[in-house]
């Protein structure tokens, strides 16, 4: 199992809040449908430094179609999965310890969205994982580095191999 940039204990999220209307009913319709994708289109580069930094977003992505991501019913799934994050955490938090097979944990440093503790007590209650830390990476780490995440799988596919 490689694990890469998660969320893996509850926490107080800002963006739980900010983006709870989208789901809600009759409000979050209408949301969606007018004021949200307008912001999103505006947030789009901002959410892109974020999501990405410190590193620059690599050239494959900035092929991606913002407008896949500024639909309103992609709008409302991200809401969703987002205000999902915490109570699924929590639900799975006594899970993990349970896990048998190899685990790679991969998370970059300089996180901005999630924090790197969330990775380290992860490695910490999973005792045969391993944990990769990439120095001067953010959120998307297996975009800005797909090389070193494949290592990472590689690695883990051969450990399974053997056992």
């Amino acid at each position: 199992m490689i694990l890469v940039s998660g969320y893996y204990y509850p926490t107080a999220r800002a963006d739980v809040v900010s983006l709870s209307p989208s789901i809600i009913p009759i409000i979050g319709d209408v949301l969606s449908h007018t004021v949200s994708p307008l912001l999103s289109r505006m947030l789009w580069p901002l959410l892109l430094r974020k999501i990405f930094g410190p590193s620059p977003v690599p050239e494959k992505f900035k092929l991606f179609p913002e407008e896949m991501a500024v639909r309103p019913s992609q709008i409302r799934a991200s809401a969703a999965e987002t205000a999902l994050m915490i109570p699924a955490a929590y639900e799975l938090q006594e899970q993990y310890r349970l896990l048998q097979m190899p685990v790679a944990i991969v998370a970059g440093e300089e996180d901005r969205l999630i924090e790197i503790e969330q990775s380290e007590d992860l490695h910490d209650e999973i005792q045969h994982s391993t944990l990769t830390r990439f120095p001067g990476a953010g959120h998307m780490v297996h975009q800005t580095a797909t090389a070193e995440i494949m290592q990472v799988i590689d690695t883990v596919a051969t450990l399974q191999k053997a056992a």
